[in-house]
């Protein structure tokens, strides 16, 4: 397996922005390739510093595409799939996730690295019949927000950025994360203050 991973490598890497969308497209849907996807877009940008846009918008239009394979098995029987890969208490606090706070469950879940259980998050979405609409927007701001933070992270601080992503990357997601979710809970406290604001007259 680490001989078929390192040509997974190598090949994104001579094939640029398709070989990104390819490795994005396999590990969200039919493989798990932990961190390649991080650490190929990091290497790649530091490579070519004006690609940065390209490199990070073909890695996440590849996590959607290949995340649309899998939430469209979710939808035609994903149950099975479930009981078969996942810990039911697993199933049950993602379900619970889900019941709570809908698609945003499916960005925080995209924004973390491994081992936090996404897949299991794309394919309860099928099985819980969550709008495409807003499943691909919920993956598109997760992933987007993730692979766009890295390309600016190796923009910036070029090959070191691969030595931080190792070093901290867990912690760095936790903090993007919160960031989001502040954002998010700005937004609606924001919308909650304009529809309770007496009329002026």
């Amino acid at each position: 397996m680490s001989g078929f991973v390192q040509w997974i490598e190598s090949a994104a890497a001579n094939w640029g922005g398709p070989g990104l969308f390819v490795v994005a497209f396999l590990d969200s849907s039919f493989l798990s390739l932990p961190q390649i996807n991080d650490l190929l877009i990091i290497w790649m940008v530091t490579q070519q510093p004006q690609r940065l846009v390209y490199y990070a918008t073909m890695q996440t239009l590849g996590s959607v595409a290949g995340c649309l394979v899998v939430h469209g098995l979710g939808r035609k029987g994903g149950e099975a799939l479930l009981r078969g890969r996942f810990k039911s208490a697993t199933v049950g606090r993602a379900t619970a996730l889900f019941e709570r706070w809908g698609a945003l469950a499916l960005v925080v879940a995209a924004l973390l690295p491994p081992p936090a259980p996404f897949k299991l998050f794309v394919l309860l979405s099928g099985v819980m019949r969550v709008k495409l609409r807003d499943f691909v927007t919920a993956v598109l701001v997760g992933r987007g927000l993730r692979y766009f933070g890295e390309g600016l992270l190796a923009f910036y601080y070029g090959a070191q950025a691969i030595e931080f992503l190792k070093a901290n990357g867990r912690m760095a997601s936790l903090v993007a994360v919160a960031v989001f979710l502040t954002g998010v809970g700005a937004y609606l406290l924001w919308r909650r203050s304009r529809h309770e604001a007496p009329p002026r007259h």
